[in-house]
């Protein structure tokens, strides 16, 4: 049974999908559930009502046999009388207890990655959540970085492998930071020069002028990765130059550079200028892939457990409008406006529905093009670390799955999505295939020993 599913109805089962028209009983609740999924009061008091039925009723034939007997609101009425289903959907809405800290300083780059962020804003879900947040727009990820450590920042969004490194020290003082979910999974793009439109091919990029927006990001290990299997060493056939989106604009449109790597929506806005292509979507990478994360100090989460909480109903909550198809243009007004991304309409949009020109002359569709699924994977840190490592930025030995279950999340954000009727994973390790290679997470000095390398000759 599903936390959608109404545990009061005796045609509802626990376990399989009883209709067996769908692989599981979550995809029968997706299809068939009358309530609102980002309704999260709907979803909460189900969860609390599903919950006390299974500790009542174990053997779920008992369940459904009692509910013919006596019908669901005669069942309901008794329990209501002993169960304070009221008192405890309150309870878990606020999270168990009064908000530490109420006013929140959460830093983030002007990019689609930070869409939970802002609408978690303007759609009031922090609000909702009893907090007040300032959200404070930043230039560049090493000063994003650096005013979290410093606790001018409670929460940011960063790039996914940024927690990692501060949290080993690679880059930085070493400082506990967690990634508490992911803000966006693909989301960016390789884009080239017009100039170079006949040149599609990577091992002609030799001498190419490449821009990265940080060293511990996504976009850093997906392009070398994607150098390397064209025969390019990204260290000696290459140069990458970090830096900040707008400036790669700049840098693109003055001929300074041959191309970047970077979250939308600059890869758009290129098009849009006239003054690059889309080469591909790092979707086509690796789909499914992380981008940014929500991120916080591991000294904030312990000293303020509640508003921790409540924060993360917010961010769930803003997660779960976005990755709706239907909300998206819904959003494009509030997200493209000069306080947020201050972009074109037409160039969020082409991001956010995935319909979009790709500088070439062809309209091309990709309606995964940016997703919004919050659940943060350990194996997607530990295959971020096998890339700190393959690259030097990690000289030590690594103890992979313990860092990547330190620092990302996943049970806490497991705990927060089924308290909100979400559907989360039940395992933290989920193979992948990048580039074209099959990824095991439990095997990851193998994988990373299985890699081509560059000659050095």
């Amino acid at each position: 049974m599903s936390h959608h599913d109404d545990p009061f109805d005796s045609a509802s089962h626990f376990g399989p999908c009883g209709c067996g028209r769908h692989a599981n009983q979550a995809e029968h609740a997706a299809a068939t559930t009358a309530i609102n999924p980002c309704d999260a009061e709907q979803l909460t008091l189900r969860t609390l009502e599903t919950a006390v039925m299974r500790a009542i009723f174990p053997d779920d034939s008992q369940r459904r046999r009692f509910l013919r007997a006596i019908g669901r609101n005669t069942a309901l009425a008794a329990l209501a009388q002993v169960v304070p289903f009221g008192a405890l959907q309150a309870m878990a809405q606020e999270g168990g207890g009064a908000l530490e800290k109420t006013d929140l300083k959460i830093g983030y780059l002007p990019i689609t990655c930070a869409s939970p962020i802002i609408l978690g804003q303007a759609n009031g879900y922090f609000a909702q959540a009893g907090l007040k947040v300032e959200l404070l727009k930043t230039p560049g990820w090493a000063l994003v970085r650096d005013k979290l450590i410093n606790g001018d920042f409670d929460a940011s969004q960063m790039l996914a492998p940024m927690p990692l490194a501060i949290s080993m020290g690679a880059g930085s003082q070493p400082a506990e930071t967690y990634a508490a979910s992911m803000d966006n999974l693909n989301g960016s793009a390789i884009t080239l020069s017009m100039k170079h439109k006949d040149k599609r091919d990577p091992r002609l990029w030799k001498g190419f002028r490449l821009a990265i927006p940080f060293d511990a990001s996504i976009h850093n290990f997906l392009l070398r990765a994607y150098l390397v299997q064209h025969g390019v060493d990204p260290d000696r056939d290459v140069q990458l130059r970090v830096m900040a989106p707008p400036d790669m604009l700049a840098n693109l449109a003055g001929g300074n550079l041959d191309g970047f790597i970077v979250a939308e929506p600059f890869n758009q806005r290129a098009v849009y200028e006239g003054i690059g292509f889309i080469h591909l979507l790092t979707l086509d990478l690796w789909r499914g892939h992380p981008c940014c994360a929500f991120a916080l100090k591991g000294d904030f989460v312990r000293q303020n457990p509640n508003t921790f909480a409540a924060l993360y109903r917010g961010m769930l909550k803003s997660a779960t409008f976005l990755n709706a198809p239907a909300n998206r243009n819904a959003v494009v007004n509030t997200l493209s406006a000069p306080q947020y991304l201050n972009q074109p309409q037409i160039v969020v949009k082409q991001v956010l529905t995935g319909t979009y020109a790709n500088g070439l002359g062809v309209v091309k569709t990709a309606p995964d093009r940016i997703a919004f699924q919050p659940f943060p994977w350990p194996s997607m840190a530990v295959w971020i670390l096998t890339q700190m490592k393959r690259w030097g930025y990690v000289k030590s030995e690594v103890n992979y799955k313990g860092i990547a279950e330190k620092v990302f999340l996943a049970t806490d954000a497991r705990n927060a999505m089924r308290a909100l009727g979400m559907a989360a994973p039940a395992h933290d390790m989920e193979d992948a295939t990048i580039l074209g290679q099959h990824f095991d997470p439990h095997q990851p000095a193998a994988y990373l020993k299985s890699l081509p390398t560059v000659s050095k000759t």
